[in-house]
């Protein structure tokens, strides 16, 4: 995926560069990476508000990717956003029953008073009272504003939601309970999900595998447990040490992996590994030469030089 700029921004940005992530039904996929790594312009990419440059975007076996906007409309229907930021996303001139109804009403899913009453059934699935219905979203909390997000990407029984940094706008105490919510929907409903975060502790809890980037590219991919248990990428070495543990115990015995240096800017990427300028581990090899994205043990990937073929990975912190 490639972004352009004017001659004062002096050349092109590859946001993404060969990403492949391939989520399948009642599966969460974790995306997760420093800000800047491409993690929203991927989940753009797969509901088609953002168009690739190159590649393609199949959902139930039908490539999206460049489908006119009249022939995609009736695809819609089988995936959904749910945005970062609940106030900016929702219509502040419509009712929250308005706001759910729509998608209802384009896609025929119901007709009349057939639509109130899925209004009102989508409103109880995600903790609202019917009365909510009625109210305009600066009525609500924040918290309340991302229920409403929800029960719209809900609203049509998709196939695929992208939920993107869905917590990050919030306030701590009210993160929890939208998480367990789009958990227990997504357990109940059996839809796939790309859950875009920077929040460890939140993938580790709803992810069942994790794709980690950075700068633009996939670095390593594994099931939850395996990577928090055995990260191979030095990458994901230092961005699971940076991760908050509650017992105090264990946070101050673990050793912390400190990365020095700037992100390198995405309009001049590093030859070779795109992480050797601030990995502690980089040998002439990883300035030179890109390494690829291949599988090692244990339904995993990982884009690293120095992991053998078996899975056995150095130690950035040792």
């Amino acid at each position: 995926m490639e972004r352009h700029f004017g001659a004062s921004g002096g050349g092109t940005v590859r946001a993404v560069d060969g990403v492949s992530i391939t989520i399948g039904r009642g599966e969460v996929v974790g995306l997760v990476g420093e800000s800047g790594s491409g993690k929203s312009t991927v989940g753009r990419c797969a509901v088609r508000l953002d168009e690739p440059t190159a590649g393609t975007v199949h959902i139930n076996g039908t490539d999206v990717s460049h489908l006119s906007r009249r022939a995609l409309r009736p695809l819609r229907k089988d995936f959904h956003l749910v945005f970062q930021d609940p106030s900016s996303s929702l219509d502040p001139r419509m009712t929250v029953g308005q706001i759910i109804a729509e998608p209802i009403r384009l896609h025929r899913r119901a007709r009349g008073a057939a639509v109130r009453e899925r209004v009102e059934q989508l409103l109880g699935q995600v903790g609202l009272r019917p009365e909510h219905a009625d109210r305009h979203p600066h009525e609500l909390s924040g918290g309340q504003r991302q229920r409403i997000s929800i029960a719209r990407a809900l609203s049509c029984d998709p196939d695929l939601v992208v939920a993107d940094e869905p917590t990050s706008a919030l306030d701590v105490s009210v993160q929890a309970s939208v998480l367990n919510l789009l958990a227990d929907l997504q357990r109940d409903r059996g839809f796939g999900c790309l859950f875009i975060t920077h929040d460890l502790a939140a993938v580790e809890f709803l992810a069942d595998r994790i794709a980690v980037m950075y700068l633009g590219q996939i670095v390593e991919q594994a099931p939850t447990a395996e990577l928090f248990a055995a990260p191979k990428h030095p990458y994901t070495q230092a961005l699971l040490s940076a991760a908050p543990v509650p017992d105090p115990v264990v946070q101050r015995s673990r050793e912390r992996i400190v990365l020095h240096g700037e992100l390198p800017s995405p309009l001049d990427p590093p030859a070779g590994c795109r992480f050797h300028t601030r990995c502690p581990l980089a040998v002439d090899r990883c300035r030179t030469e890109v390494p690829a994205l291949r599988d090692i043990p244990g339904g995993r990937q990982v884009s690293c030089h120095l992991v053998t073929d078996d899975g056995t990975a150095p130690d950035a912190a040792a």
